[in-house]
């Protein structure tokens, strides 16, 4: 397997695990379950991204946003567009840096799957990086 066919499962697998993780905290703000795995106390928890202020960006949904994102990733992985992921991958770094922001020094609160997806993104976005400078 060449090193570009490397870099391109991935980014795949990433962007599975970020659409997993958009999926579940999209499924905890429509569905309020009782059992909150992502809340461990009143600084470190999930509602922020769920509940709050963060939850609705332009009057959707916060995480169907990186749903979207990751699909997008998903799909240029797949399809080998370059460019389309470099873009997305950038898009989708300032959103989670923009998003961080809000979380940590407006509402005083760290979410754990927030953190994740972070983790994600950059993680995405340094693989399309190396993609894009090794043509």
């Amino acid at each position: 397997m060449s090193k570009q066919a490397k870099l391109y499962l991935a980014v795949k697998c990433l962007a599975s695990v970020g659409i997993i993780l958009a999926l579940f905290l999209l499924w905890e703000q429509f569905f309020h379950p009782a059992f909150k795995p992502c809340s461990i106390n009143s600084s470190i928890n999930c509602d922020a991204v769920i509940s709050g202020v963060v939850s609705r960006t332009l009057g959707l949904p916060t995480s169907l946003y990186g749903l979207l994102g990751y699909i997008i990733i998903l799909l240029s992985a797949i399809c080998r567009k370059k460019k389309l992921l470099l873009g997305t991958a950038a898009f989708g770094l300032l959103f989670c840096f923009w998003i961080a922001y809000r979380e940590l020094f407006q509402l005083h609160v760290i979410c754990p799957v927030c953190i994740l997806c972070d983790i994600d993104i950059i993680s995405v976005y340094i693989l399309s990086l190396l993609l894009v400078i090794k043509k």
